[in-house]
């Protein structure tokens, strides 16, 4: 690895020629992507790609590296490494509480489960039959769907020199595809009004009693329902660990509930006879609730209750969560692309790709994310408007 630095230190970009640097075959990123020949072009081409940002090297270098038969291989595949970085940093909270998946193909996913033969054993006497559980089955369904964008810039910006264009596009676009996904995961738990009314219902009995304001004691009553929750056998989930979603005007809130050193409390039953306690944070001592703030939650619930409601979550890997995402299989990742030229010089050859589409002199790019999602249990969530009745 010494070796392998050292060599790419040795061509600095401003002492190499463009076509020492990138001149070869012209073979794609995807084939060429485990070659060490290949990764160190790219590293020459990423020094290159800095020194033309930071103006040490003038923006026609750039034009002229594009008509290289390797560098516009290496090129986008800068922009989908920055990509993927700036799709991996843009905060986001669904992974606290929606299972991630991965799907085959764009049809219809079903997740199956049984319910039953969960239940404690029965004590089998001598030369009697053992008993049979009775199971039941069910699905959810879901597909998923393309999210995409296509952004051009200007030749005219290219000749400006106005690189602030090519800096921002991958974290624009990084920071959209995360976007896309946050939202959608909300809209699977949030309503116009709050709590999704398919997910949270009394049939369901998840909904806190009375909607309570984000409190020590709402968040104990949200935590006695999904810790009491049994399956089909009436027997315990057994919920470990939990995820408080807020939108952002509680973040304070939760917060402070969760980092809270002491508590006062009052002893079972209240009223006059109740005796006034202090006692260390349990919920943030014992570990069980972590709070994440998720920003769309007043957005998707415009109407009313988007700044007062709370969710609380199962651990989505227990195997039972409350939501799901999916991802299309070797695209679990956003991607992107650079349109490739259409144009042709009078005089005969490719034109450079950075001098744009045939029509309107634009350089086109694309980004493509594949995902869809589901509701599952509604027994591993339980949420409250916040409205107080």
């Amino acid at each position: 690895m010494a070796e392998f630095l050292e060599l790419i230190e040795s061509i600095r970009a401003e002492e190499a020629t463009i076509d020492r640097l990138f001149g070869g075959d012209g073979m794609g990123v995807r084939s060429r992507a485990r070659s060490p020949q290949y990764l160190k072009r790219l590293a020459d081409a990423a020094t290159f790609m800095a020194d033309v940002y930071d103006g040490r090297r003038p923006m026609y270098h750039l034009q002229e590296a594009m008509t290289t038969s390797d560098f516009p291989y290496l090129f986008s595949d800068i922009l989908d490494r920055q990509l993927l970085a700036n799709y991996q940093e843009a905060p986001y909270s669904w992974k606290a509480y929606c299972k991630r998946a991965v799907v085959r193909d764009f049809r219809q996913v079903k997740r199956k489960y049984l319910s039953g033969g969960e239940g404690t054993l029965e004590q089998v006497t001598e030369s009697h039959e053992y008993q049979r559980a009775a199971l039941s089955d069910g699905e959810y369904a879901y597909q998923v769907k393309k999210y995409g964008r296509q952004i051009a810039l200007s030749w005219e910006t290219l000749i400006n020199d106005d690189l602030d264009a090519f800096r921002t596009l991958p974290e624009r676009l990084g920071k959209a595809a995360r976007r896309t996904e946050e939202k959608f995961a909300t809209e699977l738990f949030v309503g116009t009004t709050g709590p999704h009314a398919s997910l949270y219902t009394s049939g369901n009995a998840n909904i806190v009693t009375s909607n309570p304001a984000l409190s020590v004691a709402a968040l104990q009553t949200a935590m006695g329902i999904l810790l009491t929750q049994t399956d089909s056998d009436g027997e315990p989930i057994m919920v470990e660990a939990m995820t408080l979603a807020v939108p952002p005007q509680l973040q304070v809130t939760a917060f402070n509930i969760l980092n809270a050193v002491q508590i006062w409390a009052k002893t079972s039953g209240g009223g006059a006879s109740a005796q006034e306690i202090v006692v260390g944070n349990w919920i943030k001592n014992a570990g069980i609730v972590q709070a994440v703030t998720n920003f769309y939650i007043p957005q998707v619930a415009s109407s009313s209750n988007g700044a007062t409601s709370w969710f609380l979550f199962a651990d989505p890997n227990n195997g039972r969560p409350a939501l799901e995402l999916g991802f299309l299989r070797g695209h679990e990742d956003p991607e992107v692309f650079i349109k490739a030229p259409n144009a042709v010089r009078a005089g005969g050859g490719a034109a450079d790709p950075l001098a744009g589409d045939f029509d309107t002199d634009s350089v086109e790019y694309k980004v493509r994310h594949v995902f869809g999602g589901a509701r599952m249990d509604p027994k591993m969530t339980c949420a409250s408007n916040g409205s107080g009745s």
